[in-house]
């Protein structure tokens, strides 16, 4: 059964509509993300499936339990803020005992699960620190404790790690999914991120204008995105309009586009392009083989970018069109000006149809 599910769940706000029909199944134990651009709804999901917000319509269902109208302290899911929404004038230990002031647990148990929730977020012993004393870092890891204490079954992430630079951001991530497997927890973790998203997930939900565009598995979705809209927002990617020529080897389908002709796989399994339908190709910058030619080059290097191990160059085809390229642990760095040949398996050029 789902540890919890959003079953056609709108939102509106006014005029606007959040979120449009949108349906999600989020296994047991597993760390879900909502990953989309600001103002694509999912933030709003998360505050639906938490309890606060109201959907306008659809339901909520926690192991297959409708709590749409529940209240969100018994829904047994604790949530962590991209603000932290700690209390300065409390201790560490004031903030993250409080859930279990309200819940009217004694006084014995409560020092007890404070120190536990310490240890689960590697801070034991801080139960006295003043919240003004703790490093960005620190004060996550409380806000984590706080949420952690009341033995939730679900822990909701709203963008946690957006307030910390970046050494800290790349420290937490491996400590949420920690503590998330640790604790046999189900979370559901929002962000526009999409390393986080990539490096965290089991599974990822991208959105768009209130829709989900597709769920998968962050590999799945990132060599197989669904629409452009996917393609472009996971990761780099040269989005091309292509005109269909034909079918080529292999169920490939051979496309014609302002940087030439490719040879690609269809993004649905189910769906053949015809000759002459207009589609999308979409075609990672790591998977192009650049390579410096002198005779009937078909493109010619505007910029390079040297990042150690990798370089990223700026190619202008023939035709006025530019590709971007990246190339790991280059041997030799192509200078601006020199005439290039690309390319790139039919494998690694995804045809689309939106």
């Amino acid at each position: 059964m789902e540890a919890i599910r959003a079953d056609s769940i709108s939102k509106d706000f006014g005029e606007i509509r959040a979120l449009n029909e949108v349906s999600i199944g989020i296994e047991p134990g597993e760390l879900f993300f909502l990953l989309g651009g600001s103002g694509c709804g999912k933030t709003t999901l998360l505050r639906c499936i938490a309890g606060l917000e109201q959907p306008s319509s659809g339901r909520v269902l926690f192991e297959g339990e409708d709590v749409t109208d529940l209240p969100t302290h018994k829904r047994e899911a604790a949530m962590v803020f991209q603000s932290y929404a700690l209390w300065p004038h409390m201790t560490v230990g004031q903030n993250i005992a409080f859930g279990l002031e309200e819940r009217k647990v004694p006084r014995d148990e409560i020092a007890d699960r404070v120190g536990e929730a310490l240890e689960m977020v590697r801070m034991p012993g801080f139960q006295e620190r003043g919240i003004d004393q703790m490093s960005g870092g620190q004060q996550q890891r409380v806000s984590l404790a706080r949420a952690l204490v009341v033995k939730p079954k679900c822990l909701l992430l709203d963008e946690p790690l957006s307030n910390l630079d970046a050494q800290l951001r790349l420290e937490m991530r491996s400590e949420i999914r920690r503590i998330v497997k640790e604790n046999g927890l189900t979370g559901v973790y929002v962000t526009h991120d999409q390393a986080e998203a990539l490096s965290m997930a089991d599974r990822l939900a991208v959105m768009d204008r209130g829709r989900v565009q597709q769920i998968g598995c962050p590999e799945d979705v990132y060599r197989n995105p669904a629409t452009s809209c996917v393609a472009s927002f996971i990761g780099e990617t040269n989005l091309l309009d292509a005109t269909v020529k034909g079918q080529g080897e292999g169920g490939s389908v051979v496309v014609e586009t302002e940087a030439g002709e490719y040879a690609g796989r269809p993004a649905a399994e189910d769906w053949r392009p015809g000759e002459g339908d207009k589609v999308f190709v979409s075609v990672r910058p790591e998977a192009i083989r650049i390579a410096e030619t002198e005779d009937g080059s078909l493109g010619e290097i505007m910029e390079t970018t040297y990042l150690g191990d990798i370089i990223q160059y700026r190619v202008r085809m023939h035709a006025g069109v530019e590709i971007q390229v990246s190339e790991m642990n280059p041997r030799l760095v192509l200078a601006k000006g020199v005439g290039v040949t690309l390319e790139v398996h039919p494998e690694n050029v995804v045809v689309l149809r939106e």
